[in-house]
């Protein structure tokens, strides 16, 4: 597999096109924090970090609106392998008029772009979220 993010942000739309409630990944440091964010955002209901049949396993719990409709409509990787994308702290992006999250990869960790305007630094664009 040569992009992991892609990989795990395919897994949480497939799941979603099912009505599943619970994903399981292979974890690493990088979708942990990206996973944690999400929750933090209230994109996921919650993030475990388990270790199943002797390998680390992150276990997300989809969240759905009370009528069943997907929380996460939108769930877009931006910067890939064969084409990084940057973006200066003044050229962070909006995200669906400041409605939705990117996450960005900077300097001082996973953070999204509002936090990265605050922090006025840039990064590397992870993906957008709405």
């Amino acid at each position: 597999m040569t992009d992991p993010i892609a990989d795990m942000l395919t897994r949480i739309r497939n799941a979603q096109a099912v009505r599943k409630t619970v994903v399981l990944l292979p974890s690493s440091k990088l979708k942990r924090h990206l996973a944690l964010i999400l929750k933090q955002e209230g994109y996921l209901s919650d993030v475990v970090n388990e270790t199943v049949a002797g390998k680390p396993t992150l276990t997300l719990t989809l969240k759905y609106a009370a009528d069943g409709s997907c929380v996460i409509r939108s769930l877009k990787r931006i910067s890939k392998p064969g084409r990084r994308i940057y973006s200066q702290k003044k050229m962070l992006p909006h995200v669906l008029n400041n409605m939705g999250i990117a996450i960005i990869s900077t300097s001082q960790g996973l953070m999204t772009n509002r936090e990265a305007r605050q922090k006025n630094i840039g990064g590397e664009i992870i993906c957008e979220v709405y």
